[in-house]
């Protein structure tokens, strides 16, 4: 089952690489439809898989010097107990109820993959301390109780309301993405322990490993394919999943 990975790790690389975010909503359905993981075991593992390769993807930004440190400590650390709270809080509910709300938030995905917006730097002053830090604990929370990356959500709240350009966004967010991942990674070695779960470790080095190469390779095919097209046929992907995962689940939460 562990082959069965492999490409979709690829697709989850390469749609991180070209569109900047999206490919870690990928991995949850890849690690229970491909791989056959329950849940709550594969959302921790999106967690650890999306916070390596979110921490690589920062690297060559951190070299350039486009990171917004200042952001990172004002949205990242909120981020971070956002992200804690919300794995402490999927210790209450089922993998199906879940897997539920991560189809709700492919489909919010979706939307804001179709529906994108023009993000220029902000023209007014930066967002103020208390609203960009529930910004962060929000976002963090969602991040923690689906295990998605929230990167469709981080840089759109970093342009919009950070005042941060673009570039400086997509940059601020992988290391925000990477922290609030390993955040809620750490809470969810508890939820994994309480439930008698283990990880495969050797499963996520490896989807990890693809993935980050993924990137590499689809950050060069980005350059020359039209962006629009991309995030408008991922959008489609992504309607399409949500509403199967989501009538899936609803199944099993009402035959139960």
């Amino acid at each position: 089952m562990m082959v069965l990975a492999w490409p979709g790790a690829l697709v989850i690389g390469l749609s991180l690489g070209m569109l900047g975010s999206g490919g870690s909503i990928l991995t949850v359905p890849v690690l229970v439809y491909l791989v056959g993981q329950e849940e709550k075991l594969a959302i921790a593992g999106s967690l650890a898989i999306v916070g390596l390769i979110a921490a690589a993807a920062s690297l060559p930004y951190t070299r350039d010097k486009l990171v917004d440190w200042r952001t990172v400590f004002l949205f990242g650390i909120p981020g971070m107990l956002g992200t804690y709270f919300g794995a402490w809080s999927a210790a209450f509910v089922s993998g199906e109820v879940q897997l539920a709300v991560f189809s709700i938030v492919m489909l919010a995905a979706s939307y804001f993959m179709l529906h994108p917006r023009e993000l220029d730097a902000a023209s007014g002053p930066p967002r103020g301390l208390t609203k960009i830090t529930c910004d962060g604990l929000l976002v963090g929370a969602l991040t923690g109780f689906v295990g998605v990356g929230g990167g469709f959500l981080v840089v759109p709240a970093l342009v919009l309301l950070g005042g941060l350009t673009i570039h400086r966004a997509v940059a601020t967010s992988l290391v925000i993405i990477a922290l609030k991942s390993a955040a809620g990674f750490v809470k969810y070695l508890e939820v994994l322990q309480a439930e008698q779960l283990q990880l495969d470790w050797t499963l996520i080095a490896i989807v990890a490993a693809i993935g980050i190469a993924g990137s590499l390779l689809g950050n060069r095919w980005g350059g020359r394919m039209p962006q629009a097209r991309l995030q408008q046929g991922f959008g489609y992907f992504l309607i399409v999943m949500g509403v199967f995962i989501f009538m899936s689940t609803a199944s099993q939460i009402l035959s139960v």
